[in-house]
Protein backbone atom coordinates (compact mmCIF):
# COMPACT_ATOMS: atom_id res chain seq x y z
CA UNK A 1 0.00 0.00 0.00
CA UNK A 2 1.64 3.26 -1.11
CA UNK A 3 0.62 6.76 -1.80
CA UNK A 4 0.31 7.95 -5.68
CA UNK A 5 2.86 10.11 -6.33
CA UNK A 6 2.62 13.34 -8.41
CA UNK A 7 5.65 15.22 -9.36
CA UNK A 8 5.06 18.83 -10.78
CA UNK A 9 9.25 19.52 -10.33
CA UNK A 10 9.71 22.06 -13.36
CA UNK A 11 6.32 22.91 -13.60
CA UNK A 12 3.98 25.74 -13.39
CA UNK A 13 0.57 24.34 -13.24
CA UNK A 14 -3.01 25.14 -12.15
CA UNK A 15 -1.88 24.63 -8.76
CA UNK A 16 -5.75 23.91 -7.88
CA UNK A 17 -5.97 20.85 -10.15
CA UNK A 18 -2.62 19.08 -8.98
CA UNK A 19 -3.97 17.28 -6.10
CA UNK A 20 -7.95 16.12 -6.75
CA UNK A 21 -10.35 15.41 -3.87
CA UNK A 22 -12.43 12.50 -3.72
CA UNK A 23 -16.28 13.01 -5.40
CA UNK A 24 -18.83 14.15 -2.40
CA UNK A 25 -22.14 15.03 -4.93
CA UNK A 26 -24.34 16.70 -1.94
CA UNK A 27 -26.54 17.36 -5.18
CA UNK A 28 -27.21 13.77 -5.62
CA UNK A 29 -27.88 13.61 -2.08
CA UNK A 30 -30.53 16.35 -2.00
CA UNK A 31 -33.27 14.18 -3.61
CA UNK A 32 -32.59 11.38 -1.11
CA UNK A 33 -33.01 14.09 2.10
CA UNK A 34 -35.82 16.11 0.35
CA UNK A 35 -38.56 13.86 1.55
CA UNK A 36 -37.28 12.81 4.63
CA UNK A 37 -36.60 17.18 6.02
CA UNK A 38 -40.64 17.27 4.12
CA UNK A 39 -42.01 14.32 6.26
CA UNK A 40 -40.63 16.03 9.51
CA UNK A 41 -42.58 19.09 8.76
CA UNK A 42 -45.47 17.53 8.19
CA UNK A 43 -45.07 14.61 10.39
CA UNK A 44 -43.25 15.75 13.46
CA UNK A 45 -42.20 12.58 15.84
CA UNK A 46 -44.19 10.35 13.62
CA UNK A 47 -41.48 10.80 11.07
CA UNK A 48 -38.63 11.00 13.50
CA UNK A 49 -39.81 7.56 14.70
CA UNK A 50 -40.27 6.24 10.56
CA UNK A 51 -36.65 7.42 10.42
CA UNK A 52 -35.29 6.43 13.22
CA UNK A 53 -36.60 2.76 12.79
CA UNK A 54 -35.42 2.61 9.19
CA UNK A 55 -31.61 4.31 9.63
CA UNK A 56 -30.59 3.35 12.98
CA UNK A 57 -31.97 0.11 13.41
CA UNK A 58 -34.05 1.81 16.85
CA UNK A 59 -36.36 4.04 17.96
CA UNK A 60 -35.78 5.49 21.58
CA UNK A 61 -38.36 5.46 24.10
CA UNK A 62 -38.36 9.48 23.87
CA UNK A 63 -36.56 11.22 21.46
CA UNK A 64 -35.41 13.89 24.12
CA UNK A 65 -32.97 12.22 26.18
CA UNK A 66 -34.09 13.04 30.18
CA UNK A 67 -31.63 15.04 32.13
CA UNK A 68 -31.20 11.95 34.37
CA UNK A 69 -29.51 9.83 32.07
CA UNK A 70 -26.83 12.44 31.20
CA UNK A 71 -25.96 12.75 34.52
CA UNK A 72 -25.73 8.89 35.10
CA UNK A 73 -23.69 8.71 31.71
CA UNK A 74 -21.44 11.77 33.21
CA UNK A 75 -20.87 9.68 36.14
CA UNK A 76 -19.79 6.32 34.78
CA UNK A 77 -17.05 8.41 32.58
CA UNK A 78 -14.35 6.39 32.82
CA UNK A 79 -12.25 8.81 35.42
CA UNK A 80 -9.47 9.13 33.03
CA UNK A 81 -11.86 9.70 30.19
CA UNK A 82 -13.54 12.68 32.14
CA UNK A 83 -10.24 14.25 33.00
CA UNK A 84 -9.33 14.35 29.85
CA UNK A 85 -12.68 15.35 28.41
CA UNK A 86 -12.54 18.43 31.39
CA UNK A 87 -9.06 19.84 30.13
CA UNK A 88 -10.18 19.38 26.48
CA UNK A 89 -13.22 21.77 27.32
CA UNK A 90 -10.85 24.46 29.88
CA UNK A 91 -8.22 24.68 26.94
CA UNK A 92 -10.75 25.10 24.43
CA UNK A 93 -13.07 27.65 26.94
CA UNK A 94 -9.46 29.50 27.05
CA UNK A 95 -9.13 30.06 23.61
CA UNK A 96 -12.92 31.11 23.17
CA UNK A 97 -12.32 33.80 25.31
CA UNK A 98 -9.95 35.57 23.17
CA UNK A 99 -12.34 34.85 20.07
CA UNK A 100 -13.94 38.10 20.28
CA UNK A 101 -17.27 38.69 22.73
CA UNK A 102 -20.65 40.36 21.99
CA UNK A 103 -20.38 44.13 22.41
CA UNK A 104 -20.89 47.35 21.07
CA UNK A 105 -18.36 49.40 19.26
CA UNK A 106 -18.64 52.88 18.56
CA UNK A 107 -16.88 55.03 15.65
CA UNK A 108 -17.67 58.75 15.46
CA UNK A 109 -17.37 59.49 11.78
CA UNK A 110 -17.87 63.51 11.90
CA UNK A 111 -19.63 65.61 14.73
CA UNK A 112 -22.30 64.25 15.64
CA UNK A 113 -22.51 61.73 13.08
CA UNK A 114 -21.78 58.02 15.40
CA UNK A 115 -22.00 54.63 13.90
CA UNK A 116 -22.10 51.57 16.36
CA UNK A 117 -21.57 48.13 15.77
CA UNK A 118 -23.31 45.86 17.88
CA UNK A 119 -22.36 42.22 17.85
CA UNK A 120 -24.92 40.16 19.82
CA UNK A 121 -25.52 36.10 20.04
CA UNK A 122 -27.95 34.03 18.24
CA UNK A 123 -31.34 33.08 20.45
CA UNK A 124 -31.33 29.72 19.80
CA UNK A 125 -28.99 27.12 18.21
CA UNK A 126 -28.81 23.56 16.95
CA UNK A 127 -25.74 21.48 17.33
CA UNK A 128 -25.50 18.55 15.32
CA UNK A 129 -23.04 15.57 16.78
CA UNK A 130 -21.90 12.49 14.43
CA UNK A 131 -22.57 9.14 15.67
CA UNK A 132 -21.68 6.80 12.46
CA UNK A 133 -18.38 5.20 12.21
CA UNK A 134 -17.06 6.95 15.57
CA UNK A 135 -18.81 8.59 18.30
CA UNK A 136 -17.17 12.22 17.99
CA UNK A 137 -17.73 13.64 21.57
CA UNK A 138 -15.00 16.18 20.51
CA UNK A 139 -17.39 17.67 18.32
CA UNK A 140 -19.81 18.29 21.62
CA UNK A 141 -17.42 20.51 23.07
CA UNK A 142 -16.07 22.29 19.38
CA UNK A 143 -19.47 23.71 19.15
CA UNK A 144 -20.91 23.73 22.56
CA UNK A 145 -17.98 25.86 23.92
CA UNK A 146 -17.88 29.23 21.68
CA UNK A 147 -21.33 29.11 21.54
CA UNK A 148 -21.62 29.36 25.71
CA UNK A 149 -18.86 32.20 25.64
CA UNK A 150 -21.28 33.88 23.04
CA UNK A 151 -23.74 33.86 25.05
CA UNK A 152 -26.35 31.28 23.02
CA UNK A 153 -29.60 31.63 25.07
CA UNK A 154 -30.96 28.33 24.22
CA UNK A 155 -28.24 25.29 23.18
CA UNK A 156 -29.86 21.67 21.73
CA UNK A 157 -27.60 19.09 20.64
CA UNK A 158 -28.78 15.91 18.42
CA UNK A 159 -26.79 13.08 17.59
CA UNK A 160 -27.83 9.43 16.26
CA UNK A 161 -29.30 6.89 18.63
CA UNK A 162 -27.82 3.71 19.03
CA UNK A 163 -28.95 0.36 19.33
CA UNK A 164 -26.13 -0.92 21.26
CA UNK A 165 -26.93 1.30 24.40
CA UNK A 166 -30.62 1.13 24.30
CA UNK A 167 -31.93 3.38 21.77
CA UNK A 168 -29.36 6.34 23.77
CA UNK A 169 -27.14 7.65 22.03
CA UNK A 170 -23.20 6.99 22.69
CA UNK A 171 -22.95 7.41 26.43
CA UNK A 172 -19.72 9.16 26.13
CA UNK A 173 -21.32 12.06 24.25
CA UNK A 174 -24.05 12.54 26.52
CA UNK A 175 -21.60 12.65 29.41
CA UNK A 176 -19.83 15.45 27.87
CA UNK A 177 -23.30 17.16 27.85
CA UNK A 178 -23.95 17.06 31.23
CA UNK A 179 -20.42 18.22 31.82
CA UNK A 180 -20.81 21.20 29.56
CA UNK A 181 -24.25 21.81 31.31
CA UNK A 182 -26.17 21.01 28.10
CA UNK A 183 -29.62 19.81 29.16
CA UNK A 184 -31.45 19.82 25.85
CA UNK A 185 -30.25 16.47 23.99
CA UNK A 186 -32.02 14.73 21.52
CA UNK A 187 -31.87 11.09 20.11
CA UNK A 188 -32.12 11.94 16.96
CA UNK A 189 -30.17 11.60 13.64
CA UNK A 190 -29.34 12.46 9.96
CA UNK A 191 -31.04 14.87 7.60
CA UNK A 192 -34.20 14.26 10.14
CA UNK A 193 -31.99 16.13 12.65
CA UNK A 194 -31.33 19.02 10.49
CA UNK A 195 -35.37 19.31 9.89
CA UNK A 196 -36.13 18.50 13.17
CA UNK A 197 -34.09 22.06 14.33
CA UNK A 198 -34.96 23.98 11.10
CA UNK A 199 -38.94 23.16 11.18
CA UNK A 200 -39.18 22.43 14.83
CA UNK A 201 -41.32 19.83 16.46
CA UNK A 202 -44.53 20.86 17.97
CA UNK A 203 -44.49 19.56 21.42
CA UNK A 204 -40.72 18.22 21.45
CA UNK A 205 -38.28 20.77 19.97
CA UNK A 206 -38.50 24.61 19.20
CA UNK A 207 -37.13 25.55 15.83
CA UNK A 208 -33.55 27.23 16.10
CA UNK A 209 -32.06 30.20 14.66
CA UNK A 210 -28.91 28.41 13.58
CA UNK A 211 -27.43 24.52 13.28
CA UNK A 212 -23.78 23.83 13.03
CA UNK A 213 -21.89 20.77 13.73
CA UNK A 214 -20.20 18.04 11.01
CA UNK A 215 -22.09 15.29 9.23
CA UNK A 216 -22.54 12.34 6.37
CA UNK A 217 -23.06 13.78 2.83
CA UNK A 218 -27.04 13.26 3.86
CA UNK A 219 -26.42 15.65 7.03
CA UNK A 220 -24.90 18.49 4.70
CA UNK A 221 -27.34 17.57 1.86
CA UNK A 222 -30.23 18.86 4.37
CA UNK A 223 -28.01 21.60 5.55
CA UNK A 224 -27.64 22.96 2.03
CA UNK A 225 -31.39 21.72 1.31
CA UNK A 226 -32.69 24.15 4.33
CA UNK A 227 -30.47 27.20 4.35
CA UNK A 228 -32.46 30.09 4.15
CA UNK A 229 -35.02 28.28 6.68
CA UNK A 230 -32.17 28.43 9.38
CA UNK A 231 -29.02 29.45 9.46
CA UNK A 232 -26.18 27.05 8.94
CA UNK A 233 -22.41 26.93 9.96
CA UNK A 234 -20.86 25.32 6.55
CA UNK A 235 -21.22 22.16 3.98
CA UNK A 236 -18.53 20.19 5.52
CA UNK A 237 -17.09 17.58 3.31
CA UNK A 238 -14.58 14.67 4.00
CA UNK A 239 -11.98 15.60 6.39
CA UNK A 240 -8.82 15.86 5.13
CA UNK A 241 -4.74 16.80 6.12
CA UNK A 242 -1.83 18.37 4.06
CA UNK A 243 1.43 17.99 5.17
CA UNK A 244 4.07 20.40 4.14
CA UNK A 245 7.57 19.03 4.54
CA UNK A 246 11.53 19.25 3.46
CA UNK A 247 14.09 16.78 4.00
CA UNK A 248 14.45 17.16 7.84
CA UNK A 249 10.78 15.85 8.48
CA UNK A 250 10.46 12.70 10.55
CA UNK A 251 9.04 10.44 7.82
CA UNK A 252 7.83 8.48 11.05
CA UNK A 253 5.95 11.25 11.94
CA UNK A 254 4.47 12.22 9.19
CA UNK A 255 3.31 8.57 8.00
CA UNK A 256 1.42 8.35 11.06
CA UNK A 257 -0.05 11.60 10.88
CA UNK A 258 -1.51 11.06 7.25
CA UNK A 259 -2.53 8.04 8.78
CA UNK A 260 -4.53 9.32 11.40
CA UNK A 261 -7.03 11.44 9.18
CA UNK A 262 -7.75 8.46 6.95
CA UNK A 263 -8.60 6.93 10.13
CA UNK A 264 -11.37 8.94 10.12
CA UNK A 265 -13.64 8.23 6.63
CA UNK A 266 -12.84 5.96 3.45
CA UNK A 267 -13.46 9.82 1.80
CA UNK A 268 -10.61 11.18 3.83
CA UNK A 269 -7.83 12.91 1.99
CA UNK A 270 -4.33 12.67 2.95
CA UNK A 271 -1.45 14.85 1.09
CA UNK A 272 2.51 15.20 1.56
CA UNK A 273 3.86 18.13 -0.06
CA UNK A 274 7.49 17.79 -0.26
CA UNK A 275 10.48 18.50 -2.23
CA UNK A 276 12.30 15.72 -1.07
CA UNK A 277 11.65 12.31 -3.19
CA UNK A 278 14.19 10.55 -0.42
CA UNK A 279 11.06 11.30 2.49
CA UNK A 280 8.53 10.99 -0.30
CA UNK A 281 10.04 7.28 -0.37
CA UNK A 282 10.50 6.65 3.39
CA UNK A 283 7.20 7.74 4.45
CA UNK A 284 5.17 5.82 1.37
CA UNK A 285 7.47 2.40 2.98
CA UNK A 286 6.44 3.19 6.72
CA UNK A 287 2.74 3.51 5.74
CA UNK A 288 1.84 -0.42 5.36
CA UNK A 289 3.33 -1.24 8.64
CA UNK A 290 1.94 1.38 10.88
CA UNK A 291 -0.94 0.60 9.34
CA UNK A 292 -0.77 -3.19 9.94
CA UNK A 293 -1.20 -2.61 13.89
CA UNK A 294 -4.51 -0.16 13.82
CA UNK A 295 -7.87 -1.06 14.01
CA UNK A 296 -9.37 0.25 11.10
CA UNK A 297 -7.30 -1.31 8.31
CA UNK A 298 -9.89 -1.30 5.65
CA UNK A 299 -11.19 1.97 5.64
CA UNK A 300 -7.40 3.54 6.42
CA UNK A 301 -6.10 1.38 2.95
CA UNK A 302 -9.30 3.04 1.67
CA UNK A 303 -8.23 6.50 2.01
CA UNK A 304 -4.79 6.41 1.45
CA UNK A 305 -4.78 4.88 -2.22
CA UNK A 306 -8.21 7.12 -3.20
CA UNK A 307 -7.87 9.61 -5.56
CA UNK A 308 -8.21 12.28 -2.77
CA UNK A 309 -4.79 11.51 -0.99
CA UNK A 310 -1.00 11.56 -2.85
CA UNK A 311 2.55 12.90 -2.40
CA UNK A 312 3.57 15.66 -4.27
CA UNK A 313 6.85 16.47 -5.09
CA UNK A 314 7.75 19.92 -5.37
CA UNK A 315 11.14 21.89 -6.28
CA UNK A 316 10.95 23.75 -3.30
CA UNK A 317 9.50 24.94 -0.02
CA UNK A 318 8.40 28.09 -2.48
CA UNK A 319 5.89 26.09 -4.88
CA UNK A 320 4.86 23.59 -2.10
CA UNK A 321 3.26 27.03 -0.70
CA UNK A 322 1.71 27.33 -3.72
CA UNK A 323 0.23 23.60 -3.68
CA UNK A 324 -1.52 24.21 -0.21
CA UNK A 325 -2.46 27.77 -0.74
CA UNK A 326 -3.96 26.09 -3.73
CA UNK A 327 -5.38 23.24 -1.88
CA UNK A 328 -6.83 24.95 0.56
CA UNK A 329 -6.50 22.22 3.78
CA UNK A 330 -8.58 21.75 6.25
CA UNK A 331 -5.76 20.54 8.58
CA UNK A 332 -2.21 21.58 7.32
CA UNK A 333 1.06 20.82 9.28
CA UNK A 334 4.28 22.54 8.37
CA UNK A 335 7.46 20.30 9.24
CA UNK A 336 9.74 22.52 7.72
CA UNK A 337 12.96 24.35 8.91
CA UNK A 338 11.79 27.15 10.12
CA UNK A 339 8.62 25.99 10.28
CA UNK A 340 6.42 29.18 12.00
CA UNK A 341 7.81 31.39 9.39
CA UNK A 342 7.02 29.09 7.01
CA UNK A 343 3.22 28.83 8.66
CA UNK A 344 3.05 32.27 8.86
CA UNK A 345 3.24 32.43 4.80
CA UNK A 346 0.27 30.23 4.44
CA UNK A 347 -3.07 31.98 3.01
CA UNK A 348 -5.23 29.05 2.76
CA UNK A 349 -5.79 26.86 5.53
CA UNK A 350 -8.40 25.48 8.33
CA UNK A 351 -6.18 25.13 10.61
CA UNK A 352 -2.04 25.21 10.63
CA UNK A 353 0.06 22.95 13.12
CA UNK A 354 3.60 23.84 13.69
CA UNK A 355 6.39 21.91 13.73
CA UNK A 356 6.88 17.98 14.45
CA UNK A 357 5.43 18.42 18.16
CA UNK A 358 2.00 19.69 16.89
CA UNK A 359 0.33 16.74 15.00
CA UNK A 360 -3.19 17.48 13.96
CA UNK A 361 -4.74 15.02 16.52
CA UNK A 362 -3.39 17.46 19.09
CA UNK A 363 -6.17 19.95 17.56
CA UNK A 364 -9.14 17.30 17.14
CA UNK A 365 -9.11 16.93 21.21
CA UNK A 366 -6.90 19.07 23.40
CA UNK A 367 -5.06 21.66 21.51
CA UNK A 368 -7.44 24.67 22.81
CA UNK A 369 -7.92 25.60 19.16
CA UNK A 370 -11.14 24.73 17.11
CA UNK A 371 -11.58 21.34 15.48
CA UNK A 372 -15.01 22.83 13.29
CA UNK A 373 -13.13 23.30 9.81
CA UNK A 374 -13.50 24.43 6.50
CA UNK A 375 -13.40 21.36 4.08
CA UNK A 376 -13.10 20.72 0.82
CA UNK A 377 -10.74 24.07 -0.48
CA UNK A 378 -13.28 26.42 1.76
CA UNK A 379 -10.84 27.73 3.30
CA UNK A 380 -9.93 29.86 0.73
CA UNK A 381 -12.84 32.04 1.79
CA UNK A 382 -14.14 30.59 4.92
CA UNK A 383 -13.04 30.16 8.87
CA UNK A 384 -13.42 27.55 11.48
CA UNK A 385 -15.92 27.59 14.08
CA UNK A 386 -15.34 30.41 16.63
CA UNK A 387 -17.56 32.23 18.95
CA UNK A 388 -17.62 34.69 15.84
CA UNK A 389 -19.79 31.66 14.32
CA UNK A 390 -22.92 32.30 16.97
CA UNK A 391 -23.04 36.11 16.92
CA UNK A 392 -24.70 38.73 14.45
CA UNK A 393 -23.39 42.26 13.77
CA UNK A 394 -25.71 45.32 13.72
CA UNK A 395 -24.85 48.92 12.60
CA UNK A 396 -27.02 51.31 14.88
CA UNK A 397 -26.81 54.82 12.71
CA UNK A 398 -27.13 58.08 14.87
CA UNK A 399 -26.71 61.09 12.68
CA UNK A 400 -28.01 64.72 14.06
CA UNK A 401 -29.40 67.48 12.41
CA UNK A 402 -25.86 69.16 11.49
CA UNK A 403 -23.84 65.86 10.25
CA UNK A 404 -27.03 65.45 7.83
CA UNK A 405 -26.64 69.01 6.81
CA UNK A 406 -22.67 68.45 6.42
CA UNK A 407 -22.79 65.48 4.18
CA UNK A 408 -26.25 65.43 2.77
CA UNK A 409 -24.74 66.73 -0.91
CA UNK A 410 -22.30 63.79 -1.66
CA UNK A 411 -25.82 61.85 -1.06
CA UNK A 412 -27.81 63.79 -3.28
CA UNK A 413 -24.83 63.58 -6.20
CA UNK A 414 -24.63 59.83 -5.65
CA UNK A 415 -28.20 59.49 -5.46
CA UNK A 416 -28.25 61.39 -8.71
CA UNK A 417 -25.57 59.05 -10.22
CA UNK A 418 -27.24 56.09 -9.72
CA UNK A 419 -30.78 57.32 -11.31
CA UNK A 420 -32.57 57.10 -8.03
CA UNK A 421 -34.31 60.76 -7.21
CA UNK A 422 -36.12 59.48 -4.52
CA UNK A 423 -33.16 58.62 -2.42
CA UNK A 424 -32.05 62.28 -2.72
CA UNK A 425 -35.31 63.59 -2.34
CA UNK A 426 -35.41 62.01 1.56
CA UNK A 427 -32.08 64.04 1.79
CA UNK A 428 -33.45 67.07 0.43
CA UNK A 429 -36.51 66.81 2.50
CA UNK A 430 -34.61 67.43 5.62
CA UNK A 431 -31.73 69.52 4.42
CA UNK A 432 -33.78 72.40 1.83
CA UNK A 433 -35.48 73.80 4.81
CA UNK A 434 -34.08 76.14 7.15
CA UNK A 435 -32.62 74.51 10.26
CA UNK A 436 -35.07 74.34 12.65
CA UNK A 437 -38.42 74.81 10.89
CA UNK A 438 -40.93 72.39 11.11
CA UNK A 439 -44.23 71.77 9.52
Amino acid sequence: MKLRVIDVRGTNPDYRTVVPRGAFDVEHALATVKPICDAVAQRGADALAEFAERFDGVVPDQFRVPVEHLARCAAELDPQVRAAFEESIRRRRAVANSEGTPGVVSVDVAEGAVIETKTSPVRRVGLYVPGGLAPLSSSVLMNVVPAQVAGVESLAVATPPNAAFGGWPHPSILGLCHLLGVTEVYAVGGAQAIAMFAYGVPGLCEAVDLVTGPGNIYVVAAKRLLRGVVGIDAEAGPTEIAVLADEQADPAFVAADLISQAEHDPMAGSVLVTDSPALAARVNDLLAGQVAVLDHTDRIETALTGPQSAIVLVDDIEQGLKVVDAYGAEHLEVQTREARAVAHRVKNAGAIFIGPWAPVPLGDYSAGSTHVLPTAGAARYSSGLTVRSFCRTVHLIDYDEAALREVGPTVVTFAGEEGLPGHAAAITIRTAREQGDRW
